[in-house]
């Protein structure tokens, strides 16, 4: 049945929020003081008509919004996107009792994402490659994406066709493609066993097209060169399927935060390192203990490092920091810690860092509320709070990253 409705706020993932009967109503792709009619089912609805726009409403940038699940809110002015974006992480501390003004929002710009999680899907009309349609698991093909590196957009018919020649189910199967600085490594997973004549097809075909490496569920199938990655002083070729920063712009702001919290700390633990993002920037003014549970991840930072010149001593230790995090005894032979976990954050080991005295902490999530969650962990240990810096490296959708930086008076060793 359809309704009017009257929008009071956004919610946290953009939706369009309504009081009613002391509950909420979500309505996806509408804004706040607008009159709209809907079709609600339970606490969600879908929209119908925009009766009485926002004055806030703008065209969105793309053509699939509101059908392809990828963006949120690109329905909403500039100013007023940035404050809400800003605002999920400053709610998210206030929720935790943390009083600190948070900086405002570092804008992404579009065309500037680096990695795309696309989802294939082999059918009798032929392969389909793009996202899934908004709250529902029916794929939407990709023409065109304001938010991608246009290189990647440009290659949508060669990925397609890569995507097709793998195909070795009916199901939808996950197609990550990540633009490095030697072309793009493609890492399919959940795509079926390939036979002899797919590898054969598909390593043709990547040579041709000049891919740069293409892997399937984690095996590589043909690598005619390295995907490279720069990292400072350090090049790095990430394992397939390797976490990246998805925007080179947003990487930079947030390694400019975070080395500069640590000029100071002659030696720096970097958890949760990944690839080196940070470690091998770091390296440049500081000894770094790289420590993370991926092995080749961390492979990858090694030799990143073991090739690169002018960098001080880097050590790499592979440790499940989720069930054994460092010690508080560990990590008072820094001088600084940098961590930068999975969205669930990193609880356990923050209460490690609580314990310990080492005086310049820098924690990056792309999670607010389990930041939050860490800082007031942190900030219960004597940790002081000095900032907190969102960077709007999700664009358009409700994920927002954020760098806080922290410092505890150094005790007598």
């Amino acid at each position: 049945m359809t309704t009017r409705f009257e929008i009071a706020r956004l919610g946290a993932h953009g939706d369009g929020v309504v009081d009613a009967n002391g509950g909420h109503i979500f309505i996806p792709f509408a804004l706040p003081g607008e009159v709209v009619t809907a079709a609600r089912e339970k606490d969600r609805a879908q929209l119908i008509s925009v009766i009485e726009p926002s004055p806030q409403r703008i065209d969105p940038a793309c053509r699939h919004f509101t059908e392809c699940g990828g963006c949120a809110i690109q329905h909403l002015e500039d100013q007023a996107y940035r404050d809400w974006k800003r605002g999920l992480v400053a709610h998210a501390l206030k929720a935790r009792a943390i009083d600190v003004p948070v900086a405002e929002l570092v804008a992404c710009p579009p065309h500037s994402r680096r990695r795309a999680a696309f989802t294939a899907r082999n059918t009798e009309s032929g392969l389909h490659l793009g996202y899934n349609k908004a709250f529902s698991h029916t794929l939407v093909d990709i023409e065109e994406c304001p938010v991608l590196l246009p290189s990647i957009v440009e290659a949508a018919g060669i990925l397609r066709h890569l995507a097709g020649i793998i195909a070795n189910t009916s199901k939808p199967f996950r197609f990550l493609v990540t633009a490095t600085e030697s072309g793009f490594d493609v890492a399919a997973s959940d795509c079926g066993k390939p036979t002899e004549a797919i590898r054969r097809a598909a390593t043709d075909f990547a040579i041709k097209s000049k891919i740069a490496r293409l892997s399937i569920d984690g095996e590589i199938i043909v690598e005619p060169v390295k995907p490279m990655l720069t990292f400072g002083a350090a090049t790095v070729s990430p394992p397939p399927g390797a976490f990246v920063q998805a925007v080179a712009e947003a990487e930079g702001t947030m390694v400019s935060l975070v080395t500069g919290h640590m000029r100071k700390a002659k030696k720096v633990a970097d958890l949760f390192s990944g690839c080196g993002t940070f470690a091998l920037r770091l390296a440049a003014n500081s000894e770094v203990h790289a420590v993370e549970g991926d092995g080749p991840a961390l492979a990858a930072l090694d030799r990143g490092f073991r090739f690169a010149s002018g960098l001080k001593r880097v050590t790499v230790e592979r440790r499940d920091l989720d069930r054994r995090p460092l010690t508080f005894k560990e990590l008072n032979a820094f001088d600084g810690i940098v961590f930068d976990p999975p969205r669930a954050g990193a609880e356990d080991q923050c209460k490690q860092i609580a314990r310990s005295d080492v005086p310049y902490v820098a924690a990056v999530s792309c999670n607010p509320a389990t930041l939050a969650r860490d800082l007031r962990i942190l900030i219960d240990g004597g940790y002081a709070l000095k900032s907190v810096v969102p960077i709007d490296q999700f664009l358009w959708s409700h994920h927002v990253e954020a760098v806080a930086l922290l410092e505890k008076p150094k005790k007598r060793r």
